[in-house]
């Protein structure tokens, strides 16, 4: 790489960081930076994955206050983490892109319905509850399984990865925007951290792309926590959804 493109990535990395811990789709910065320096697309896949670990890392770090009172949450639903995310990382090494990619969108345009009525949903879940209906504190097996094949997804490409999450979790728990984008900010984490173990060892990647998106994101994480945790219910959903649209158009369009 030109010093030029490695300031380009060591930005996108950092750009990526901060979206993917108060929203998520930072490989959408990140991966076309990659693309244009010349890196094959699954090699600029795998060494977006390794580099994006530690901004996951720090984003989960950031939203520690909001995690308060979940670590029965996060450990059941990081376990389909795990397995979701190792899936998905095999997926990558042994399937044709094509396979997969055309459900991405239909996966995000959904996704992006459900965090946009969240509200309502929410609304239904807690009369539901004041009637007497069932309080599954961790979504029940629906939720599980859900967060399970998102995190398919996640070992696979990950843009979008934590929109889908956040939409899942805000139908299914009575919990607020911002407790529920902590754990986001966890699962992510362990995807990551699962699928880059694999790459290592099983996939191209470039060393030099790989530094340069893990220390930015890892600065992006940081600044997108402390940033993200002051924004309203409302405003976060508007980034979500707006993030999210782009996302879309962004997968619909490639």
């Amino acid at each position: 790489m030109t010093p030029w493109e490695m300031a380009a990535v060591l930005a996108a990395g950092t750009g990526a960081g901060a979206v993917n811990a108060v929203v998520g789709s930072g490989t959408l910065i990140t991966f076309p930076v990659l693309l244009a320096t010349g890196l094959p697309p699954v090699t600029a896949t795998v060494s977006n994955g390794l580099g994006l670990v530690p901004g996951s890392i720090t984003a989960a770090l950031g939203y520690r206050e909001e995690l308060r009172g979940q670590r029965r949450r996060v450990l059941l639903l990081g376990a389909g983490a795990v397995l979701g995310g190792l899936a998905g990382a095999v997926m990558l090494l042994t399937l044709p892109a094509s396979a997969f990619e055309r459900i991405v969108p239909v996966l995000v345009g959904l996704a992006l319905v459900l965090v946009a009525c969240q509200p309502w949903i929410a609304g239904r879940v807690r009369r539901r509850r004041t009637e007497g209906g069932p309080v599954r504190r961790d979504g029940g097996p629906l939720l599980f399984t859900g967060l399970t094949l998102a995190s398919v997804y996640g070992g696979y490409f990950s843009a979008a990865q934590g929109i889908i999450y956040v939409s899942l979790m805000g139908m299914l728990l009575d919990e607020t925007l911002q407790r529920l984008n902590a754990v986001k900010n966890v699962l992510a984490a362990v995807v990551n951290t699962v699928a880059a173990l694999l790459f290592l060892f099983f996939a191209p990647f470039d060393w030099t792309a790989v530094v340069l998106i893990a220390a930015g994101s890892a600065l992006g994480g940081l600044i997108g926590a402390r940033t993200g945790r002051r924004f309203s219910p409302a405003v976060l959903r508007t980034l979500i959804v707006s993030v999210g649209t782009v996302a879309l158009v962004h997968l619909m369009l490639h």
